[in-house]
């Protein structure tokens, strides 16, 4: 009798020294968030089928393919020096944020690394701090590293991955992957977010450019958003792009702060929206890619609709939840 290998489990990648980045009391960009995700996952009955995998700092090497090597060792210095924030005070650290910045980038290259080989079908990093915002030479908007962008590079030079959609759902547009990417027609970079709202970037009209014109997607949305209004730029404008563009893996940068309870903004998503979310991401990769699909958490403030909301993108993503 033929037996079929069991299906891989979905990847969850967590560390306690994302705990140990300090951002100060008060700051809405905090441990708790990750522990209050982590109470609400232990909750679920679905929680002990995920695969639990452990991250170890990357090579420098992989984080200059996103970040210079002057602004690696500048931002070292700040955090071994005690220094208040980085580049901005909207980026505080400790004397451990570095080396929480550089396992949050290798979380997302041990999930490459779990996909690529078969170990897992999809995973998740809960990591901290977030990456969206960080720039090439500079931190910002909570940001140190830019997460997903240093994954996606990984997934091409490694794994020799030709074509990678990264959506970003945070409620702030993702300027530093769109600036990261925004002359490669090999990523595809479409975002959803709050406009006009912080960082200012994400205009409709930024597409790309040079070669790669076309290849960045912003679907800019109004204070009051709802879940109907994402459903609508789901069905006319991403789900189309992605299936032109035909992506071998999708990256998500998973930011819950769109969520209708968040602080940070004034989007109004339900918990539901963000599994239904998850699930038209799926069939997009398993249509294309296999149903290669790696997430990473970006923002998300309101500590219980937070884990609420990390919690179906999960059980969405492990076959446990129904979109």
């Amino acid at each position: 009798m033929l037996i079929l290998p069991a299906t891989p489990p979905t990847g969850l990648v967590y560390d306690p020294l994302f705990l140990a980045h300090d951002t100060g009391a008060g700051h809405p960009e905090r441990p708790a968030r990750l522990t209050a995700a982590r109470a609400e996952l232990a909750l679920q009955p679905w929680y002990s089928g995920l695969l639990n995998l452990r991250a170890t700092p990357p090579d420098t090497l992989w984080i200059e393919t996103t970040h210079r090597l002057d602004y690696i060792k500048r931002a070292a210095q700040a955090c071994l020096q005690g220094a208040p924030f980085l580049d901005t005070p909207d980026v505080p650290i400790s004397t451990q944020s570095f080396d929480a910045a550089l396992l949050a980038a290798g979380a997302g290259l041990r999930l490459a690394d779990a996909l690529m080989s078969g170990e897992i079908r999809n995973g998740f990093g809960l990591v901290r701090p977030p990456g969206h915002h960080a720039e090439t030479a500079g931190a910002l908007g909570f940001c140190l590293f830019n997460n997903v962008a240093i994954l996606a590079r990984y997934l091409q030079r490694q794994y020799g991955v030709a074509k990678i959609a990264i959506i970003d759902w945070d409620v702030h547009h993702g300027n530093g992957t769109q600036h990261s990417f925004e002359t490669d027609p090999s990523v595809l970079y479409i975002s959803l977010h709050q406009y006009p709202h912080y960082p200012g970037t994400g205009g409709a009209g930024e597409t790309g450019h040079g070669a790669g014109t076309g290849a960045t997607l912003n679907c800019p949305m109004p204070a009051g958003a709802t879940d109907a209004h994402y459903a609508a730029a789901f069905h006319a404008q991403v789900l189309p792009a992605l299936a032109l563009f035909q992506p071998e893996v999708v990256l998500l940068s998973a930011g819950f702060d769109a969520h209708r309870d968040d602080p940070l903004a004034a989007v109004n998503l339900s918990t539901d929206c963000y599994g239904w979310m998850t699930a038209r991401v799926m069939e997009v990769a398993e249509q294309y890619a296999g149903g290669r699909v790696l997430s990473l958490l970006e923002g998300g403030y309101h500590l219980q609709r937070t884990g609420e909301c990390i919690a179906r993108h999960l059980g969405v993503l492990s076959g446990a939840l129904p979109a």
